[in-house]
């Protein structure tokens, strides 16, 4: 068995839906359990809905419902769907969900509440609608596909808006509803990003939650293999936006893709890769516009690489906290009480550095900013550097290969350079810098690790 998840581009048009077809159907021998995400622009275009409804403007929100949700999927089912009656249930449940979602807006404007747990509600729409027509598309391409509730198998915490799986809850339900569907011939389709509490109640687990999904799934099934389809040939050397030239990395380690998804790889998710991990269950990044590419492969152990980097990435929106106070000098538990701090505010530290008397870190953006300075002044004085960001080289052979940090700094000597980080990892070196000096940051480093390639088994 196999998962195969789709993202949003994957699925966002009828073209690109017919194209999923195609691939799910190239795979029917191997067992696929299909994952999609919402097509292309609709999470963002509900989103607004409610929002616009929540500011008392539900004439607008109806407006964006109908023309660029409704409408749009009434184009897929036009353009995709050959069967007239399937065409014909197709909008009758578009009708439904135009009209649930219409009292959901109503709903949102009279009280103006809307609360993590309506969004979450108002969000999964997006799922549902691609997989119902999904299911119709892949029957048609005489597969036998089953729609499932995905509600009734991701099982999670009440985090609204950012749920965690409840693992052994998620294994059961699996086991019950999709499972028995598997081993009877059946395509079972599932929406990714969405689940359900214990309670029934509709939880989501947050933006880009569609690949943590199929990881999910593929971990409680114990799948063979994990494929995320995108619109991109798989992990690349840096972002192309920046280096046109970026190569494609053809296999790397669990850990070294970890390291990029969290700091800023766009392809990945950065929860994705930890249930695989656990698993010991290969992943494969790959280009549903370019299905015969062989995209990335990620697992655990990979053919050694004489390339001391593998990827360059960065994420935008930092913000550096420093704390000076003559009180660290000597003292006990000084870190763990404003590392309470943050675990009090739930946000989370990216990079850590001291000296005798100060301590900086690294922090994304977050409304509980004020609040954090506000708890950290009571430890001494605090000073606060916004718009800057993260820059990541990652690479297995970071830590033995000498004179990396000189090439990094000899590359990098006209940037200024806020904070470091090289040793936490064996496998990157982080620093921090402006906004404004990302795309040459990367196009130099980038021109230094990758100008000639010696291993072309590696990078394409």
């Amino acid at each position: 068995m196999i998962i195969m998840k789709f993202g949003g581009t994957s699925v966002e048009d009828a073209a690109a839906l017919a194209n999923m077809c195609d691939i799910v159907k190239g795979r029917a021998k191997r067992q696929p359990v299909v994952v999609l995400s919402a097509a292309a622009g609709i999470t963002n275009a509900l989103i607004r809905c409610a929002e616009m409804a929540a500011e008392g403007r539900r004439g607008e929100a109806q407006g964006v419902l109908r023309e660029k949700i409704i409408e749009r999927h009434y184009q897929m089912i036009m353009n995709l769907i050959q069967g007239l009656r399937e065409q014909d249930l197709l909008i009758r449940q578009f009708k439904q969900y135009d009209e649930e979602l219409s009292s959901l807006l109503y709903g949102i404007s009279i009280t103006g509440d809307l609360s993590p747990r309506v969004l979450d509600f108002v969000m999964s729409y997006g799922e549902r609608m691609s997989t119902s027509i999904a299911v119709v598309a892949l029957r048609e391409h005489r597969l036998r596909a089953e729609l499932m509730d995905a509600r009734k198998c991701m099982i999670t915490t009440s985090a609204f808006g950012k749920a965690e799986p409840l693992m052994d809850e998620t294994a059961y339900a699996c086991s019950t509803h999709i499972l028995p569907l598997v081993r009877d011939g059946h395509v079972p389709v599932l929406q990714g990003f969405i689940g359900a509490d214990v309670h029934g109640v509709t939880t989501t687990l947050g933006r880009g939650g569609s690949d943590y999904s199929a990881a999910i799934f593929g971990a409680v099934m114990q799948a063979e293999d994990i494929e995320i389809w995108t619109d991109v040939d798989g992990i690349l050397s840096a972002d192309p936006n920046v280096v046109p030239g970026a190569l494609r990395i053809r296999e790397m380690s669990f850990q070294e893709a970890a390291e990029l998804a969290y700091f800023g790889a766009k392809v990945l998710h950065p929860s994705t890769l930890l249930p695989a991990v656990e698993k010991d269950i290969p992943v494969h990044i790959l280009n549903s516009r370019r299905s015969r590419a062989d995209g990335t492969l990620i697992r655990r152990q990979v053919p050694p690489s004489r390339m001391a980097v593998k990827s360059i990435s960065y994420k935008r929106g930092i913000t550096i906290l420093n704390i000076s106070s003559t009180r660290m000098l000597g003292s006990y538990g000084f870190m763990k009480k404003i590392f309470d701090i943050f675990a009090e505010c739930h946000t989370s530290v990216d990079l850590v550095t001291t000296s005798e008397v100060s301590v900086s870190l690294s922090i994304e953006s977050t409304p509980a900013l004020d609040k954090l300075i506000a708890r950290l002044g009571e430890f001494g004085q605090i000073s606060v550097r916004k718009n800057k960001a993260i820059i990541c080289l990652v690479g297995e052979r970071l830590r033995s290969e000498a004179g990396i940090a000189g090439r990094v700094f000899s590359r990098l000597r006209d940037i200024p350079i806020d904070m470091i980080s090289h040793g936490a990892s064996e496998i990157n070196l982080t620093m921090v810098i402006d906004n404004e000096h990302v795309p040459e940051a990367v196009t130099e480093l980038h021109a230094e690790f990758f100008s000639s390639i010696s291993e072309p088994g590696i990078f394409e």
